[in-house]
């Protein structure tokens, strides 16, 4: 069974792995990680972007949550409260990602599915999610979670990003 949750002391090991796998792919699994903090002050730094404390300007209140089955950390998702200018137009509200070894198995439409609730949970009805338009099992995962195409933006020549629109409850 997928839950998603904090990220644990004990993580590391597994964390710092899928960094390096993910990071071959040129995409963040340890949002905002920094080699030369340790650990417990990346989960504090984590804690107050839960919060809302002491944000960077430009930052919204967020969660990053592992995605973990059994004892297996397989991807993760950034939940964003609140949008700024930049989410608004291709970040949105959830940003997720499965690690290559745990890929074609469904996970990133159960972290989605896991992680619609908490947007609901604070109010917001209907989530933005977007993913590059070559992206084919993001799209899966998104309008499998009842995603309805909201747009598309086109910041770099034949870099496409959709734009859905996901209920959260």
């Amino acid at each position: 069974m997928l839950i998603l949750r904090g990220l644990l002391p004990g993580d590391r090991e597994q964390a710092l792995a899928a960094h390096a796998e993910l990071a071959r792919e040129n995409v963040d699994f340890l949002l905002d990680y920094d080699v030369g903090v340790d650990w417990a002050g990346y989960l504090a730094l984590l804690s107050r972007q839960h919060g809302g404390i002491d944000l960077p300007a430009g930052r919204v209140p967020a969660d990053l949550l592992a995605a973990v089955q059994g004892d297996d950390i397989v991807g993760r998702v950034s939940i964003r409260y609140e949008l700024n200018d930049m989410l608004a137009l291709i970040g949105g509200h959830l940003g997720y990602a499965v690690r290559p070894g745990y890929r074609r198995r469904g996970h990133a439409g159960r972290i989605m599915a896991l992680a619609l609730p908490r947007l609901a949970a604070r109010g917001i009805d209907s989530a933005l999610v977007t993913c590059a338009a070559d992206n084919v099992a993001s799209r899966k995962a998104i309008e499998g979670a009842g995603g309805a195409i909201d747009g598309e933006v086109e910041l770099l020549p034949g870099y496409v990003t959709l734009r859905y629109r996901v209920p959260t409850a």
